[in-house]
C-alpha cells in the first residue's frame, strides 16, 4: 500500500510542481541574503552552478591570466565553503588582443583556453571548462542561452578623487561606459558576450566595487541563479597574492605541451640549451612538483624589451635600443655569456637595429613557422617566447610589463635564483629600481 502511495505522489503530484504556474516557484531561504527568496524548482534538478566572467577590452593577454588567478583562487575557497553546489568556472574565450597584431594568421577570435593552456591540469586545481562545453549543458536542446544574472563591477571613482579606499559592493546606476557594448531589445541585453550572438540576460546589475574577490560571495545566490557573469572583473582584487594558494593557481596554469614542444625544439637548435643540461627539468604533474633552487638555465641571456605603448606610456622607465644594447652588453660580459635572445614587440627595423650594436654575440629573436602561427595565433608565439626566456641562465624585464611578471613567476617555479630573475632594464645605465621580489610559496 506505501508503495502505491509514493507512485501516485510521484505521478500525479510531482508534474504539477513542474508545470503549474502556481506551482513553479517555491519559497526557500536564501543563505546568501537577508529574506527568504523565491526560486524555480528546476534549479532543484541540478546542483551545478556556473560562473562566467570578462574583462575590459584594451587588457592584455597577460593581464587577463593574472585575471583568471584571482578567479581560481575565488572559486578554491567557495567550494570549500559551500560544498551543497557544484561549482564551475566557464573560461572566456580569446579574442582579438591588442597585440595580436600578426598579419599572416587567420581567425584570432572565438579561441578556447585549450589553444594555450593544458585544460587538464587547470582541472587539477578547480572544475573550469571551456565555452563550448558549458553551452552544451546548459542550451539542454534550446538554440539561445539566456544568464541568469551579470553584474557590472564599476569603480568608485569618489575614492579614487579622496584616496580614501575601503571594501564596497552596492547596486548603483549603470554608468553609461559600462552598456555602451549591450544591446537591449525589449528587456533582454545582447551582446558583447565574447561574440556570440546566442548568449543574452534580461537581468543586468551594476555593482560600485572595490575589494577583493571573495567580496562577491553574496551576489551569487545560487538558489536565485545557476548561472551568473561578472564583467570588468579586472577590478576585483586579489584574496591572497603571493600566498601558498596564489601560486598553487599558478602552477596549475602549465601551457599546451605543444608550446612547450616548440620552445624545446628552438632551444636545442639555437640556443644550446636542453631540461637536461640546463637542470630545469619539471614533473609532467604541477602537484608533484618540489619546492627547489638549483636550475641552471641555458647558457644565454633572455630579455623581454617592451617597446609600441610602453614608449610613450611608460617613458619613464624604458630606455632608448642604443642604452638597453650597453646594459646587456655589460651583463653578458659579467656572466660570460655570448647568446642572446630577444622577446620583443618591436617593429623588425628596432630589433635589426638592437642586433647592429652587439655586433660581437649571437642575438635571436623566435620566428614562428607558418604552422605554429596559425594553429596557435600570436597568444601561442607570445607564450612560446616566454617559456624560452623562463629557461634562460639570466632573464631581465621591462619594468612594470605584465608579459615580465608571467616570466618572472615561470622561473619562480622552476628553481632559478631570485637574482638571475628579478632584474629590470633602466631608462640609462644606472641602477634602477625593480617591482620588488614576489618570490615563490610553496
Amino acid at each position: 500500500m506505501l508503495i502505491f502511495k509514493v507512485l501516485y505522489i510521484i505521478i500525479f503530484i510531482f508534474p504539477c510542481i513542474v508545470n503549474g504556474n502556481e506551482l513553479e516557484f517555491c519559497e526557500v531561504f536564501d543563505k546568501y541574503a537577508e529574506n527568504s527568496k523565491k526560486c524555480s524548482v528546476r534549479s532543484n534538478f541540478t546542483q551545478k552552478r556556473y560562473i562566467l566572467y570578462d574583462i575590459n577590452p584594451p587588457e592584455g593577454f597577460n593581464l587577463r591570466r593574472d585575471v583568471y588567478v584571482r578567479l581560481a583562487v575565488f572559486l578554491k575557497r567557495l567550494i570549500e565553503r559551500d560544498k551543497e553546489y557544484q561549482w564551475q568556472l566557464v573560461l572566456p574565450p580569446w579574442g582579438n588582443l591588442y597585440h595580436w597584431r600578426h598579419q599572416n594568421t587567420e581567425f584570432q577570435e572565438y579561441l578556447f583556453w585549450g589553444n594555450f593552456f593544458d585544460i587538464t591540469s587547470l582541472q587539477k586545481y578547480i572544475p573550469v571548462i571551456e565555452m563550448y562545453k558549458f553551452m552544451e549543458e546548459y542550451l539542454s536542446g534550446s538554440k539561445e542561452i539566456q544568464l541568469d544574472c551579470m553584474y557590472i563591477l564599476q569603480n568608485d571613482e569618489e575614492m579614487f578623487k579622496t584616496g580614501k579606499f575601503e571594501d564596497k559592493n552596492e547596486v548603483t546606476d549603470c554608468i553609461l561606459d559600462s552598456l555602451q557594448f549591450y544591446k537591449s531589445k525589449q528587456h533582454v541585453y545582447t551582446s558583447p558576450f565574447w561574440g556570440y550572438r546566442n548568449i543574452t540576460t534580461q537581468n543586468i546589475k551594476c555593482l560600485k566595487f572595490h575589494g577583493t574577490a571573495s567580496y562577491l560571495y553574496q551576489n551569487l545566490k545560487p538558489i536565485q541563479y545557476k548561472s551568473i557573469m561578472f564583467d570588468h572583473m579586472e577590478i576585483a582584487l586579489h584574496d591572497e597574492y603571493g600566498s601558498k594558494e596564489y601560486w598553487k593557481a599558478r602552477r596549475s596554469m602549465r601551457y599546451n605541451s605543444e608550446l612547450y614542444n616548440i620552445a624545446k625544439n628552438y632551444r636545442k637548435t639555437f640556443l644550446n640549451s636542453t631540461d637536461e643540461n640546463d637542470n630545469i627539468d619539471r614533473p609532467t604533474d604541477w602537484t608533484k612538483e618540489e619546492n627547489r633552487r638549483n636550475a641552471r638555465g641555458g647558457p644565454y641571456l633572455a630579455v623581454h624589451f617592451r617597446r609600441r605603448d610602453f614608449i610613450i606610456g611608460h617613458k619613464e622607465s624604458i630606455p632608448t635600443i642604443n642604452s638597453a644594447a650597453s646594459q646587456l652588453q655589460e651583463k653578458m660580459d659579467e656572466l660570460g655569456l655570448t647568446v642572446l635572445f630577444v622577446a620583443t614587440d618591436g617593429e623588425q627595423h628596432e630589433f635589426e637595429e638592437l642586433k647592429s650594436y652587439l655586433p660581437q654575440y649571437k642575438v635571436f629573436k623566435f620566428v614562428p613557422s607558418n604552422y605554429a602561427i596559425n594553429k596557435f595565433k600570436d597568444g601561442g608565439v607570445a607564450i612560446i617566447d616566454q617559456i624560452i626566456c623562463s629557461c634562460a641562465r639570466y632573464f631581465i624585464g621591462t619594468h612594470e610589463s605584465t608579459f615580465t611578471y608571467r616570466i618572472q613567476e615561470d622561473r619562480e617555479i622552476i628553481g632559478f635564483l631570485p637574482e638571475t630573475t628579478f632584474n629590470n632594464l633602466c631608462k640609462t645605465n644606472k641602477k634602477c629600481s625593480t617591482t620588488g621580489h614576489w618570490q615563490i610559496v610553496w
